[in-house]
């Protein structure tokens, strides 16, 4: 890119050129775009065509950004209420100064009278915030107790915990050449031949800095690909084979592909002998779990499994890209070691058009892990769940979420008394299981911030204080694809204008920190902040960045032949054993089993036949949407306009049976909860199959208690149980539930 990243036009308007993160809510994606601002209006908003990744495409959620902006209910100064009045539109303006006069008092008390492990930061999933509530804990406020609040920690850390531990490598993704500046014509990159996509919608969520579009370019050059979902989407249509399983049976067909494989000797023998360890153990377990067996676990045919198992061995280079199916399983432990196990022993890890694997330093991440220094080894130990669950707690530096739910309800094995919620908005079906076990357990809470950029449910529920964050068009940053843990490269958020008196989540922290910890805190300004991280890595400042627009690490393919993976430079993998790991050395001493194995969903027609009986339907949740992301975008009418309802899918043949019709409201109910959704009808679900979205919520409804804008109206995670988590502490059942659908009469 390196060109200018402001330039003024001939109008009295100027333009900036930047990268894309959030809030408004997107993955680390990065997309590039120029923003036109004249009168300290947001004008225009395009694609920036120099963007290596995105080239000029943005989706409709970017080209909605100054809607968002500018909306005239986003909320753009601090404010307060009384405590009785949580739940109640009782605000009243105040200033950043007048904000941190209450809050920092609070904390000193809080920490003196009750500890620091008191204080609990919860954060949400996706957001830029990402990268920042973890100091914020633990460096600004100086408490053990950061919290994720999905049951299981179910997305994205059950991925990087499980290749951490297989392979000692940062998250895997597949090949899309997106470290190199010329992409697919770089002769170092060779073109997938099969992309199996897992679980995994990637046009729609982008997730985690891949850019979904990218399969596209790769199919137009003659990529095929292979869907494994309980739906047919829009990708599975222009598929060679869809697995269209039962939900939550996905490890039973990953042990059949490996089954196939090794049986029938189509494996990858250099790479086996030379960088596997428990082969021999692997191909005894797989015995278990024959072609015939598993088509009928999965309701996927045999002779289809026979065939997509030899066209991942033998199609060099195939990668798989796994996503939500895996996290959002108690399971899914178990499923991500059979596919990083497949990815294995066909030689597709690491190289050219396989699964790339991130070194196991994250980029950006030094500091990151810096900050845990602020916590002593006595407060540590205190963090919620680390002891109970020790595999989630070596891997994710956050307290078990499903006990963090148990500590609030029971104050053991200490009270919590104050939450600071960080672009989180977990009532409503994001992340929270039993979200209304949630909403009552948070109420014993004394005093709450809130930090997002519109009024939400749970901020109108908890919240004393509200500090409003800016969008990414309105503060300097950065945006960093997979979180740092294996990127593709590092884009500059620069900031185009202001609205209201907004502070981005680094600000937040740099300022709470120079009240609280300032020896955690030497940093001038936000720039300053960055130039500190980049320079002693990458030997660029913020500056440099701004003009770089993107910087793209340089990518090396066979790490573990070259010794980039091990600390202490051998050739190998940076596991107990130097290799990877197809029988676990770790699983075992946290009482697990060290081979993978399919485990029943804890309610199927298998494990629970009579609660079958009276809720007939799987129920799979969360699809995403091109409109939104999780909960956000409700607000915004262009979005709404195209998705205005929470949609369930249901197949034309069971809503027959049932009476619903194309647009009717319907009930989905099972022994756990129930909640509303507008039947849509397809063929591209099984009959037996019933799928509903997730994050809804309703502006447009009143805000105040009970109906916290209708928060519990479609809100699908009230059908969700917590603590149905794996024997690793991952894991829960958002996507492989039962439950029964009616017509609502009105």
């Amino acid at each position: 890119m390196n060109k200018e990243w402001k330039h003024d036009n001939e109008d009295g308007s100027y333009t900036v050129r930047t990268c894309g993160w959030s809030p408004p809510g997107d993955h680390p994606v990065g997309c590039g775009m120029k923003l036109t601002v004249k009168g300290g209006k947001l004008v225009k908003v395009e694609g920036d065509a120099e963007h290596p990744i995105s080239q000029g495409r943005l989706c409709v959620r970017c080209l909605a950004l100054a809607e968002y902006v500018h909306h005239p209910t986003r909320i753009i100064s601090p404010m307060k209420r009384s405590i009785e009045d949580r739940g109640k539109e009782k605000w009243s303006k105040i200033s950043w100064e007048e904000a941190w006069d209450i809050i920092v008092p609070k904390i000193l008390q809080l920490k003196k009278d009750h500890g620091a492990e008191s204080i609990v930061v919860f954060g949400g999933t996706g957001r830029e915030a990402c990268l920042y509530y973890y100091p914020l804990g633990f460096a600004s406020i100086g408490t053990p107790n950061v919290c994720y609040p999905l049951s299981g920690w179910s997305c994205y850390g059950p991925r990087c915990a499980i290749t951490d531990y297989i392979l000692g490598a940062g998250y895997p993704e597949i090949d899309f050449a997106g470290t190199f500046p010329d992409r697919y014509d770089n002769p170092a990159f060779t073109l997938p031949k099969y992309i199996v996509e897992w679980g995994k919608n990637p046009l729609m969520s982008n997730p985690d800095g891949f850019y979904g579009h990218s399969l596209i370019d790769m199919m137009k050059r003659g990529t095929k690909i292979i869907s494994i979902d309980p739906r047919i989407t829009w990708l599975g249509t222009r598929s060679e084979y869809v697995c269209q399983l039962r939900p939550g049976t996905d490890t039973a067909l990953a042990m059949a592909f490996l089954n196939v494989i090794i049986n029938e000797d189509l494996y990858d023998h250099e790479f086996v002998d030379k960088w596997c360890y428990g082969f021999d153990e692997l191909k005894e377990r797989v015995q278990e779990y024959s072609p015939e067996k598993v088509a009928e676990i999965t309701w996927v045919p045999k002779q289809t499994i026979i065939e997509v198992a030899r066209i991942i061995a033998m199609n060099k280079p195939t990668a798989i890209q796994w996503g939500l199916a895996v996290d959002e399983n108690p399971n899914g432990v178990q499923l991500g070691h059979a596919i990083l196990s497949l990815g294995a022993i066909t030689g597709n890890l690491d190289v050219p058009g396989g699964i790339t694997l991130g070194a196991p330093a994250a980029l950006l991440g030094k500091w990151r892990m810096d900050t845990r220094s602020n916590i002593s080894e006595e407060l540590w130990d205190k963090r919620i769940g680390a002891k109970e669950w020790p595999a989630l707690a070596n891997a994710l530096a956050t307290t078990h979420p499903d006990e963090t739910l148990d500590t609030l309800e029971t104050g053991k094995p200490y009270k919590l008394r104050m939450g600071w919620f960080n672009s989180s908005n977990f009532i409503t079906a994001t992340c929270s299981a039993q979200p209304d076990r949630w909403y009552r357990a948070l109420k014993s809470l004394e005093f709450n911030v809130v930090q997002d950029c519109f009024m939400t449910p749970t901020a109108m529920a908890f919240a004393d204080i509200f500090l409003p964050l800016p969008t990414f068009a309105e503060h300097d940053g950065i945006v960093i694809t997979h979180f740092g843990r294996n990127p593709v490269f590092l884009g500059a958020m620069n900031k185009a204008f202001t609205v209201g008196d907004c502070k981005s989540d680094i600000e937040v922290c740099i300022e709470l920190g120079k009240k609280l910890h300032p020896d955690m805190w030497e940093f001038d300004d936000v720039p300053d902040f960055f130039s500190k991280q980049l320079k002693p890595e990458l030997g660029i400042d913020f500056n440099d960045l701004r003009e770089l627009g993107v910087y793209q690490p340089k990518y090396t393919y066979g790490k573990h032949e070259k010794g980039l993976l091990r600390p202490d430079g051998e050739p190998g993998f940076n596991t107990v054993t130097g290799m990877v790991e197809l029988t676990s050395t770790l699983f075992e001493t946290w009482g697990d089993d060290a081979l993978p194995y399919y485990k029943e969903p804890p309610y199927s027609p298998v494990s629970t036949p009579e609660l079958f009986n009276e809720y007939p339907l799987i129920l799979t949740t969360g699809a995403r949407t091109f409109t939104s992301f999780h909960s956000e975008h409700r607000q915004i009418s262009t979005l709404r306009e195209i998705t205005p309802d929470p949609v369930c899918e249901l197949h034309p043949e069971t809503a027959q049976n049932l009476g619903i019709n194309e647009g009717d409201w319907v009930d989905l109910e099972n022994m756990f909860g129930k909640c509303k959704m507008k039947a849509h009808l397809t063929p591209c679900i099984h009959p037996r199959v019933v799928h509903a979205v997730h994050g809804w919520w309703f502006p447009e409804k009143p805000a105040e208690e009970p109906s916290l804008y209708g928060v519990w109206d479609s809100n699908i995670n009230k059908l969700v149980p917590h603590k149905h988590i794996g024997k690793l502490g991952f894991g829960a059942p958002f996507k492989q539930m039962i439950c029964k659908a009616s017509r609502r009469e009105a």
